[in-house]
């Protein structure tokens, strides 16, 4: 698999949505749907840009805004009632002690709602991605046909992805959240693939601009077959990259909620053309005790002393 074909696309997915930044606060909670629709930035060469303003979009009745006030306020009551019982409302004997998380389980259409899907469609490809529950309603089934034929605009270089991202997380009023793994070490996931390649995406939302494009990238290899494989990804092992770039200033991935991690997404864009499966049973963290490594790469110091 070529290294930097499939950090390429784990770029082409990272669009966001900078105009709904600007609406007022209230108008979040009417935005999410729109949001998730505009899931990629991305637009082709000589497509003209949209110009119907984000407020145009909202199909606001006054019921509706009644219900979503009273939803948030539900929401803004128990983030505030969980902050007086202790991290992420648990007791903080608990919070401390905890060895294990499941964060993400497959069981029901609302448990797929929390993830996007995406293809190289948004650029003009021909891959095809679908996401759905599997047999008995046990896992996630992520399949579909990858495709690396090129589109024909005379500027996009490559093709060929598919990808599933969860949502970011968000509190009431559209309030951003974020996750705080600090009481772990390795990503822990139970798959079953079909012997192709996946890259392991971690978004961590950016203080500068410049950072947008940023990703902690790490490979999971599937070994085909009937069995279900518990893959354990130490967090170590997540390199830094940036519009499918590999970058030489390395730094471990934070894991505090002062590293802003929002999204795990899942890219596939190994250059082989044909259909492809990969079922999911939940995506968990663990503290392995034995893992002591603290960074897998290089550092390099940037004002070396002579």
């Amino acid at each position: 698999m070529a290294l930097a074909a499939t950090l390429l696309s784990s770029a082409f997915i990272r669009g966001r949505c900078c105009r709904h930044k600007v609406l007022h606060p209230f108008l979040g909670p009417l935005l999410i749907e729109s949001v998730s629709k505009s899931y990629s930035s991305y637009r082709r060469p000589g497509s003209q840009p949209e110009k119907t303003p984000s407020w145009q979009k909202i199909d606001f009745s006054f019921k509706k805004g009644i219900d979503v006030l009273k939803t948030q306020l539900g929401l803004l009551k128990k983030e505030s009632k969980d902050h007086l019982i202790g991290p992420e409302g648990r007791p903080l004997n608990e919070y401390i002690l905890e060895q294990t998380r499941v964060v993400w389980v497959f069981r029901s259409q609302e448990d797929l709602n929390k993830w996007v899907i995406s293809s190289d469609v948004e650029i003009g490809g021909k891959s095809e991605v679908y996401l759905k529950l599997g047999r008995n309603n046990q896992a996630a089934l992520l399949y579909g046909t990858l495709n690396t034929e090129v589109p024909r605009d005379g500027e996009t270089k490559y093709s060929g992805y598919c990808s599933m991202r969860s949502k970011p997380p968000v509190g009431s009023f559209a309030k951003k959240k974020y996750y705080d793994w600090s009481n772990f070490n390795s990503l822990y996931l139970r798959v079953r693939g079909d012997g192709r390649p996946w890259m392991v995406n971690i978004y961590t939302d950016p203080y500068f601009s410049h950072q947008k494009d940023d990703l902690y990238n790490y490979f999971m290899f599937t070994r085909g077959g009937p069995y279900w494989e518990e893959i354990k990804i130490p967090f170590s092992k997540f390199f830094l990259s940036s519009r499918g770039r590999i970058q030489d200033d390395q730094h471990p991935l934070w894991l505090d909620k002062a590293s802003s991690i929002s999204t795990l997404g899942f890219t596939l864009g190994d250059k082989v053309d044909g259909p492809f499966q990969l079922e999911i049973d939940f995506i968990g963290l663990i503290n392995d005790r034995a893992h002591t490594e603290e960074f897998a790469y290089e550092k390099y110091e940037r004002n070396p002393q002579v």
